[in-house]
């Protein structure tokens, strides 16, 4: 017997989550607390705080190293 992975793929259930968005009556959204938030503020401003202290230069040999790879350029 195989086992799901997520126990909420039940068609009727994701289609009565569907219809609960549509009529406005979906439950509100867990909020994150604790490490969980901390971890993502840190998450989400963490690029954007490394992209700004990159020169020039480094953030274009970043970018040809990333289309190197992508395309396996040699």
């Amino acid at each position: 017997m195989t086992k799901k992975t997520n126990p909420r793929k039940d068609f009727t259930q994701i289609a009565f989550d569907v219809f609960q968005q549509a009529i406005g009556e979906a439950g509100p959204e867990e909020e994150l607390t604790g490490k969980k938030a901390d971890s993502q503020k840190g998450g989400l401003k963490g690029g954007k705080a490394r992209a700004e202290k990159l020169t020039p230069e480094e953030r274009s040999e970043i970018a040809r190293k990333a289309a190197k790879a992508r395309w396996n350029a040699d």
